[in-house]
């Protein structure tokens, strides 16, 4: 059950062409990363299932339902540029966004509340916007986003400007919140958070789709047939090298111990079959397939569609 669908969606400005035909099919309680470089239309696309705009052609679907103002409250949108007003106190402004998304006074100050102790920014309560860090200021803006408990939430760059062990607090809560049912559309330019976070990504560059699907799905696609194996012992590397169904591609000596770059050059070997054939060239003690990275998967994607 999708809980957004946006098909075949384009918008222009004046003579640029932002979104061209594109699609989108977010699956309830999933995480959804939604890629692409600098002005491939990612903005765009935001904007418009927050309704900030609206579409030149193409129609949004909330839940089965054509997207209309109704659903706003139902969405929770962090944008990369933060917008706190900074001459306001923090705890006064926390509430008073609280209730724009439909709490009570009293409601929202008791879960700010707990939400400022758990990000340890409680002390901050009465400061004002200014004196705050800009990671702080990012803690503010992702609680307000969540403490109404949207169905749907958008993170756009949700990690920039945090250290290391703030963005991985972030991530805990993030994961947390998809545990709780929520769906969560994650724009980033860090792949190692894709990694860690997405089950499905649609890749956008020029203002249309050029990748999409499952994140597991999309990495078995641009799977290398590389293997890296480590030997104890001696190893015929000869023998291996004039095997007509692997390549070697490196081949390290180091101290009792042999380590290759094999890659495989028929689909139809199993990797059982593989190891098989290399255990009878000598001792295997470990091995492990190159498994392309989501950093080199858009690389390699984005770089040929723009050369087409």
């Amino acid at each position: 059950m999708y809980i957004l669908e946006a098909n075949n969606i384009v918008k222009k400005y004046a003579n640029h062409l932002a979104l061209n035909g594109v699609n989108l099919n977010v699956e309830k309680g999933s995480v959804y990363g939604l890629l692409g470089p600098n002005g491939a239309g990612k903005t765009s696309l935001i904007r418009i299932i927050n309704q900030i705009t609206a579409p030149d052609s193409g129609t949004v679907f909330f839940n089965g339902q054509k997207l209309n103002q109704k659903h706003i409250h139902k969405i929770g949108y962090l944008p990369e540029e933060r917008g706190l007003y900074k001459k306001m106190k923090v705890g006064e402004q926390a509430i008073y966004l609280a209730q724009l998304k439909g709490l009570k006074e009293a409601e929202a100050k008791q879960k700010l509340k707990e939400w400022f102790t758990k990000f340890d920014i409680l002390p901050w309560w009465d400061k004002k916007v200014e004196e705050l860090s800009k990671g702080m200021q990012q803690k503010i803006q992702f609680i307000v986003t969540i403490l109404h408990k949207p169905e749907l939430l958008i993170f756009d760059e949700p990690f920039s400007g945090f250290d290391p062990i703030n963005a991985n607090l972030l991530k805990t809560e993030i994961l947390s919140l998809k545990e709780q049912g929520a769906t969560i559309i994650f724009s980033t330019h860090n792949m190692e958070s894709v990694e860690e976070l997405c089950d499905n990504i649609t890749l956008i560059n020029k203002s249309k789709n050029v990748l999409s699907g499952k994140l597991s799905d999309i990495k078995g696609q641009f799977k290398t047939n590389i293997y890296n194996f480590t030997f104890t012992g001696n190893v015929n590397v000869l023998d291996i090298a004039q095997h007509h169904q692997f390549k070697i591609l490196d081949n390290k000596q180091v101290a009792n111990t042999t380590k290759l770059r094999v890659e495989l050059l028929d689909n139809n070997i199993t990797t059982n079959q593989l190891i098989g054939e290399l255990m009878k060239n000598g001792n295997i003690i470990s091995f492990n397939e190159e498994i392309p990275s989501m950093n080199d998967i858009f690389i390699k994607v984005i770089e040929k569609k723009d050369v087409e």
